[in-house]
């Protein structure tokens, strides 16, 4: 018997199917919904961001962080680029180093994998759920759908708990703890930020570019610039994704929203207009309105808001609206070759281990160096 299951049609799964179909081995892909990659093929805003040229493991946060550096040289983002680049496409990188293919479509990277596992003819099994995983002698066997099946080895690449609607609700993890496995505690990141209705009441829609500092006990613990967007109830954008994975409930984030302004010409601005009106062509009309009742038309009051408006932290949207998961089995339990140190011949791959990036494109590089890595360690048993 030398057959492999793959648990998981998500980014994963779909590249160490590639991988391993290509070395000419014997695959199913079990995927429990209907359709592979539907959280690939909403990436980056649905545009596909699949790598950042930026790359190390300070852009990841882990319980082993020397190992993810060492998996990250074997595979990182010119290797993953190299790989897409060969199954097809133009794959190019903007300001940030975040890669893209060249049609700005996330949905044309998923067709490129399924497409190969096409011309490989793989056993693909769609709206097959795995409820069950059990060690046996010399392998695993695996319920599903299609009743009680034998494998060599199997790599578990099913997800963690973000974006449900995908498909990833957390199920997996129920596979591994009857093999001895521990998981770790489960939270939501690269998510909208909760705050107080009060703090934000009246802003909902207004879109500003600003430098954003979390603030921990007092402390600053993470800054960034980029696009905040107010919501009901609370922040969402770029730059509150990226701070999600820094912030905590009972956190405080401050927003300078003239980041680019000094405090002198802002002030010198000020005094030139009367009411609310001095804040035309400063900052949109309706923020501009809130803030100025908010300081009751202070005036040194009001510059200090605009350099660094206060939003207290309740906490987040949840798993609903968030990108990834902080959590899942951790990365001491693996081996070097992300085999289970508890039960060989299984193997891990994505967002199931605790591993989790920074929004730019370092998650889905996490889900392929993971899945190089493993499919690999498969390839040489």
């Amino acid at each position: 018997m030398n057959n492999i299951a793959i648990i998981g049609g998500g980014a994963a799964g779909l590249l160490a199917a590639v991988r391993l179909g290509r070395a000419g081995k014997n695959v199913t892909l079990f995927e429990r919904g209907d359709r592979l990659g539907r959280k690939l093929s909403a990436t980056g805003n649905g545009q596909g961001n699949i790598t950042n040229l930026r790359m190390g493991a300070e852009y990841y946060h882990t319980d082993e962080p020397s190992l993810l550096a060492r998996l990250l040289s074997r595979f990182g983002a010119e290797d993953t680029i190299a790989f897409f680049e060969a199954l097809g496409g133009i794959f190019l990188p903007d300001a940030r180093g975040r890669v893209y293919p060249a049609g700005r479509q996330a949905s044309a990277v998923t067709d490129l994998l399924r497409r190969e596992l096409a011309r490989l003819k793989t056993d693909v099994r769609l709206s097959a759920q795995v409820t069950s995983l059990k060690r046996e002698k010399n392998g695993f066997s695996l319920t599903s759908p299609s009743g009680s099946e034998r494998f060599s080895s199997v790599l578990l690449a099913a997800g963690g708990c973000a974006a449900p609607n995908f498909g990833t609700d957390g199920s997996a993890f129920s596979l591994v703890k009857p093999l001895g496995h521990s998981v770790l505690p489960l939270s939501p990141v690269l998510v909208q930020l909760k705050c107080g209705a009060d703090e934000v009441r009246g802003l909902k829609g207004i879109r500003a570019d600003a430098a954003l500092t979390v603030l921990s006990g007092g402390k600053p613990v993470y800054s960034v610039r980029g696009d905040v967007l107010f919501t009901e109830s609370g922040l969402s954008g770029d730059a509150v994704f990226r701070a999600s994975s820094y912030t905590e409930a009972g956190d405080t984030v401050t927003l300078d929203l003239l980041p680019d302004v000094s405090w002198e010409r802002l002030s010198a601005a000020l005094e030139r207009g009367e009411g609310a009106d001095c804040l035309l062509c400063v900052v949109n009309n309706g923020l501009g309105r809130f803030l100025y009742k908010k300081c009751e038309g202070d005036k040194c009051r009001l510059a200090a808001l605009l350099k660094g408006f206060p939003v207290a932290v309740k906490g987040t949207l949840g798993f609903q609206y968030a990108q990834a998961t902080r959590g899942g089995v951790p990365l001491s339990e693996v081996t070097e070759e992300l085999e289970s140190r508890l039960a060989p011949g299984l193997f891990f791959a994505g967002e199931i281990l605790n591993v989790d990036g920074d929004c730019g494109g370092y998650n889905l590089q996490w889900a392929f160096t993971s899945a190089y890595t493993a499919s690999e360690a498969i390839l040489w048993r």
